[in-house]
């Protein structure tokens, strides 16, 4: 606690002191830093990295995407189907999505690194090793700028924004209210010069649709709280490798209600137990060493009748789960070319429960960019999004 009082103060005196104004980019640090940080314990992107992209991308909220299209980091439509807005970027008249608000952007931009698989080696970096993930975005082809790597960590050390890194919500929302409470004392200022210069009715009239803008700005500040802060969260969650790494089945970590044989190597995946398919081996070969029936392996699989394993092949030896471990809320499509049921082997899903999730039927093609739910969609969200 001591650690992070200092923290705050540190912050608050660089953001505030010597009695300058408060910049456009340390206005927008102060204003979206609850936001990265809550994203970081949600999804483990670190704070630094989110706001030092947001302020290179957005150009600290002011450009065309950012204010016309809520648009913070630049995300293309792929299989976005609300608002769209087009803008000339790699190519002319691309196609660019359109935020409700800004939050719904930070919670997109994390999303898009931690379900992507070319970025997922990037989670097991510490949150606090900002420059490996500086250099990570840029081997993994997020920026074709060869300086993008140094130009995030001079925003990152420039406005120590590694500091966030060490935050919790709650604390980097005490820098927030100590940025608005200058905010509002510079709003006063103004208004009372600008009252001795005005006289009358229109001065009357000034003050109150100033202090109309004033008492608009609170209530959206809270609303987007409301919508993508989540205070409970304080531990930064597992990497993705690490969660969909399979896990070595042992004698002595076995379930007693688990009766099949062992002699074989077996691994678990979501907690359902699978072996790799070996040259030589065939449905009825493998259903026959586990003791199955081979109509239920294939159903274990969701796989017609008829089917055979290829050598490498997943093969699950009980019913796979219902959804996707915690921390795999989604998956993106990286490359053309995968299907459901691929995806569903891969993560230990049931076949018909993608489908049930995502709308799909069960000729649907997916493209590069989709989006694939592998658990269902946190209740909260439902809630407020209404």
């Amino acid at each position: 606690m001591k650690n992070g009082t200092i923290l705050i103060a540190a912050l608050a005196f660089f953001f505030l002191s010597a009695g300058e104004p408060v910049s456009p980019q340390e206005q927008y640090i102060a204003t979206y830093a609850p936001i990265a940080v809550s994203e970081m314990y949600r999804t483990g992107v670190p704070a630094s990295i989110t706001l030092a992209q947001g302020l290179l991308e957005s150009r600290y909220g002011l450009s065309s995407l950012a204010k016309d299209g809520n648009n913070h980091f630049g995300i293309k439509c792929h299989d976005w189907t609300g608002k769209k807005m087009f803008y000339d970027d790699d190519r002319k008249g691309e196609c660019f999505r359109v935020y409700e608000d800004a939050g719904e952007s930070f919670q997109d931009h994390s999303d898009f690194l931690r379900y992507r698989d070319r970025y997922k080696f990037l989670f097991e970096y510490s949150t606090t090793d900002y420059k490996s993930w500086a250099y990570g975005l840029k081997k993994a082809g997020y920026a074709t700028d060869p300086s993008y790597p140094a130009k995030l960590i001079k925003y990152i050390e420039d406005y120590k924004l590694y500091e966030y890194d060490k935050m919790s919500v709650k604390q980097a929302e005490e820098v927030e209210a100590k940025y608005a409470k200058k905010r509002e004392a510079e709003a006063k200022k103004a208004e009372k010069q600008a009252g001795k210069q005005a006289s009358g009715k229109s001065s009357k009239t000034s003050s109150k649709q100033s202090s109309s803008k004033k008492s608009a700005k609170p209530r959206k500040r809270a609303s987007d709280k409301t919508r993508y802060v989540d205070e409970s969260l304080s531990v930064i969650p597992p990497s993705p490798m690490s969660i969909e790494e399979p896990k070595r089945i042992s004698r002595e970590g076995v379930n007693e209600s688990f009766t099949v044989s062992l002699k074989l190597e077996m691994y678990s995946r979501n907690g359902v137990p699978f072996i790799t398919a070996q040259d030589g081996q065939d449905v009825e070969s493998i259903a026959k060493y586990y003791k199955l029936f081979s109509k239920e392996l294939r159903r274990f699989n969701d796989v017609p009748d008829g089917w055979e394993p290829q050598p490498g092949d997943i093969v699950y030896l009980q019913k796979k789960k219902k959804q996707a471990a915690r921390g795999l809320e989604k998956y993106i499509v990286d490359h053309e070319g995968e299907n459901l049921w691929q995806i569903s082997q891969r993560f230990g899903i049931r076949l018909k429960t993608l489908q049930k999730l995502n709308g799909f039927g069960p000729d649907h093609v997916l493209k590069e960019g989709d989006t694939v739910y592998m658990r269902q969609k946190p209740l909260i969200k439902r809630i407020f999004s209404k």
